[in-house]
């Protein structure tokens, strides 16, 4: 279809004659019609190039039996279908491409939520394991206290009972030796 109108477009620019151009009025007064340059061969590119441009659209022509201008009109009509259904294709497109991206995204942070909460949880449970065994570690550290506390008690008392057999033995030994006028054999060291 396409190459079609090209044709046509190419057809109409061979086969419509160049415009003629005026020349100089002469001395008397007569003008005189000079031939336009020949023209130029142009390259398929720049042909390619002229039919791709868009050009502005001629105001429609009232002559009957036109059949040319409802061939470019509708051709027109069908390159502008054309480019409204590549419109709504690349929208589409554009869109489906977001709605997925922002599907993963929120997969993604919906992971990363469930393995915060995870891990949170985990840290709690390790916080009350700690505070378990911070509680047990004082209540030996308690009782062990309370161990060496009734040791030393029953050191003490050990010393004490000692202490008081000490006595009661000199307080004995004294009352012998005052019985029987005996001085003892060991005095204090200094005599």
């Amino acid at each position: 279809m396409a190459e079609a109108v090209k044709k046509e477009v190419e057809a109409e620019t061979s086969a419509a004659p160049p415009p003629a151009v005026e020349a100089p009025k002469a001395e008397s007064g007569k003008k005189t019609v000079a031939p336009p340059p020949p023209a130029q061969e142009k390259p398929e590119e720049s042909k390619a190039l002229a039919v791709v441009e868009k050009a502005p659209e001629p105001a429609p022509k009232k002559i009957s039996g036109g059949s040319h201008d409802r061939d470019i009109a509708l051709a027109e009509v069908e390159k502008e279908k054309r480019m409204s259904f590549i419109r709504a294709w690349e929208d589409s497109e554009k869109t489906k491409a977001e709605n997925k991206a922002q599907k993963k995204l929120s997969a993604i942070v919906a992971w990363e939520n469930s393995k915060k909460a995870a891990l949170e949880a985990k840290l709690r449970k390790i916080e009350e394991q700690l505070e378990k065994k911070k509680a047990e570690y004082a209540e030996k550290m308690k009782n062990k206290v309370a161990l060496l506390h009734k040791e030393a008690a029953e050191k003490r008392a050990e010393v004490e009972a000692k202490r008081g057999e000490k006595l009661l033995k000199a307080e004995e030994k004294a009352a012998k030796l005052r019985a029987t006028g005996q001085t003892p054999k060991k005095l204090l060291g200094c005599f």
